[in-house]
C-alpha cells in the first residue's frame, strides 16, 4: 500500500504555524503502525519505509509518501489486518489537518492452497531421491515471504516446495546469493526438479490420482470461502 500526506508548505522558523506538516503525519502513522504491532497475531507482519519525507528543514514539508507491505496467512485475515492498518494512516490526517491518500497495490498475492494428494506424491518420490523432508509442523510453524504461485492455487491445484541448498545463510542476504549460485546448490536444485517432474508424470498417468488432486482442490477451495466447516 503507498500512502500520501498532503499539507501546507510554510517557513519552519518565521512561520510555523502556518504550515501544515505533512511529515508530523508520516511519523504519527509510522508510530501508529508501532504501537499496533501489539495487537496483531504473531502471523501477521506488516513493515514500510518513508519514501519522501520533505524537501528542506526549513520548509514545513507539504508531501510525504510511505510503502507498505502486509501479510498474513490468509486473505481473511489480510483483510481484517488491512482495515486496522488503514486506521491508522486515516488518524495521523486527521490528527495534523493532512489529506490523505491510499491506494493499494496492483496486484494482491494469495496465500497458497496446499493440495494433500499433490504433497503425498511428492514426497514419495522424493524420498527415492533421497530428499530429507521436515514435520510438517516446521513447515506451518516456518516464516516465509509472498508469492504470486498463491494466485495461481486459486485457479488450479498446485504444488510450492520449499529446498534445502546445502547453506544455513537467509534468503535476502549476500551469503544467500551467493550460496544459491554455488556447484553444491546445483545438486540439490536439480533433485528437487527431478522430483517434481516424477510427480508431475504420476498426475498424467495415474487418472485416479489426478481425480483425488482435483478433489482436494475443490475442498480446499469451498473451506477457503467459507463454504463448508473447517475440519
Amino acid at each position: 500500500v503507498t500512502v500520501k500526506y498532503y499539507g501546507k508548505a510554510s517557513h519552519a522558523a518565521a512561520y510555523p504555524w502556518e504550515g501544515v506538516n505533512a511529515l508530523d503525519a508520516a511519523v504519527l502513522a509510522y508510530n501508529n503502525l508501532s504501537v499496533l504491532r501489539q495487537q496483531m497475531k504473531p502471523t501477521w507482519r506488516v513493515h514500510g519505509v518513508i519514501k519522501n519525507g520533505g524537501v528542506k528543514p526549513n520548509i514545513i514539508p507539504s508531501y510525504t509518501e510511505l510503502e507498505f507491505y502486509l501479510r498474513a496467512p490468509s486473505m481473511k485475515d489480510l483483510s481484517v489486518l488491512t482495515e486496522k492498518v488503514e486506521n491508522c494512516f486515516k488518524s495521523a490526517a486527521l490528527a495534523t489537518g493532512c489529506k490523505v491518500e491510499i491506494k493499494g497495490g496492483e496486484n494482491d498475492y494469495y496465500n497458497v492452497l496446499p493440495n494433500k494428494s499433490l504433497q503425498k506424491v511428492y514426497k514419495e518420490n522424493g524420498k527415492k531421491l533421497g530428499i530429507d523432508f521436515i514435520s510438517e509442523d516446521c513447515i506451518l510453524n516456518g516464516l516465509s515471504g509472498s508469492t504470486d504461485f498463491g494466485n495461481v492455487t486459486f485457479v488450479v491445484p498446485g504444488l510450492h516446495p520449499y529446498f534445502y541448498i546445502g547453506s544455513d545463510a537467509l534468503n535476502h542476504t549476500e551469503q544467500y546469493t551467493e550460496a544459491a549460485g554455488s556447484q553444491n546448490a546445483q545438486f540439490y536444485t536439480l533433485r528437487t526438479a527431478k522430483a517434481l517432474a516424477m510427480t508431475a508424470l504420476d498426475v498424467i498417468f495415474k487418472p485416479s490420482l489426478l481425480e483425488e488432486v482435483r478433489e482436494d482442490f475443490r475442498q480446499v477451495k469451498l473451506k477457503e470461502e467459507g463454504q463448508i466447516n473447517p475440519v
